[in-house]
């Protein structure tokens, strides 16, 4: 997600920039939301109004839950388990953009309805996570040096997709290697966690071009750098396997970046992503460093945005 900087409780949209106060009337909203045994949770995103959308990369399914009680129910019906749901947003024209493995697909989230499915043309795709710009969706593939662009036309409606390859300073690995995608604060480019680049570290991709540069984060390593979060000029990077969130600030290019902090949690058990409501991020716990099975737990929880 991008957005302008937060006050004390505000959202920011994905694509407008623009706050909402998040009103719990007095209550306490959950910090922790369980969800089904054996979802297998990757993605989350949350839009203009208190619901996350999480997706399942057993099954595909789709899920809608409240922040303010926990409460969830299926948007989706997934297409089985050879369509999974990794990353994804919500575009606030009632749509979903999701990363399916070797496909990318948008779903109508009144509906439940998988409007447009674009199949990905290359070997060992693994097309992981996806920002919204009012031009385009764009989604990384882990597994080969290129993203995928959506170009979206008048009312935000999908139009094919293209895939554009990396170049420049882009270092592939033999295994996972892109990951989180967000744009940078000017909105001018856009930012790619790569695990591999100087142990691991962030490129400022040029959307024209493909053509990919470091952003220099001095000492600062990402080996393990998936979700990410943009909020004004300060960047918040899921470190999943280190349970941790390291929080950057960066230039408005982009292009350089100052550490300022880490985000630890006992309940974190290897999150993968991250979105924000409020004075809150919410993280699904994917737990990738067991075997899953269908009686696996699951669950989301919430953390300071500050603290």
């Amino acid at each position: 997600m991008t957005g302008a900087a937060l006050g004390g409780a505000a959202l920011v949209s994905p694509l407008s920039g623009t706050a909402h106060a998040a009103e719990s009337g007095g209550r306490t909203w959950p910090a922790r939301f369980a969800l089904p045994n054996g979802f297998r949770p990757e993605g989350i995103a949350i839009g203009r109004e208190p619901y996350a959308y999480l997706g399942s990369l057993a099954h595909g399914d789709i899920l809608r839950v409240s922040l303010a009680t926990g409460e969830r129910r299926l948007v989706s019906k997934g297409l089985g388990e050879a369509h999974g749901s990794g990353g994804l947003k919500t575009d606030g024209r009632g749509r979903l953009f999701v990363s399916g493995g070797s496909e990318i697909r948008v779903v109508d989230i009144r509906s439940g309805a998988v409007t447009h499915v674009y199949p990905v043309d290359a070997p060992t795709a693994m097309v992981n996570d996806v920002v919204l710009t009012p031009s385009a969706a764009w989604f990384t593939d882990s597994f080969n040096a290129q993203l995928y662009k959506v170009p979206l036309g008048p009312g935000g409606e999908p139009l094919g997709m293209e895939p554009v390859p990396l170049t420049g300073e882009w270092v592939q690995g033999t295994s996972w290697t892109a990951n989180g995608i967000v744009r940078t604060p000017d909105r001018s480019a856009l930012l790619v966690a790569n695990s591999v680049v100087d142990g691991g570290g962030v490129m400022r991709v040029d959307p024209h071009t493909g053509a990919a540069s470091r952003v220099g984060l001095g000492e600062l390593k990402l080996p393990s750098g998936d979700g990410l979060l943009l909020l004004g000029q300060v960047l918040y990077v899921v470190q999943n396997q280190q349970n941790a969130i390291d929080v950057i600030r960066l230039n408005v290019a982009g292009t350089q970046g100052t550490w300022l902090r880490r985000i630890t949690d006992p309940r974190f058990r290897i999150p993968t992503t991250v979105a924000v409501w409020g004075d809150r991020l919410y993280l699904p716990n994917a737990r990738m460093d067991i075997t899953p099975t269908p009686e696996t737990e699951y669950d989301v929880v919430a953390v300071p945005l500050r603290g």
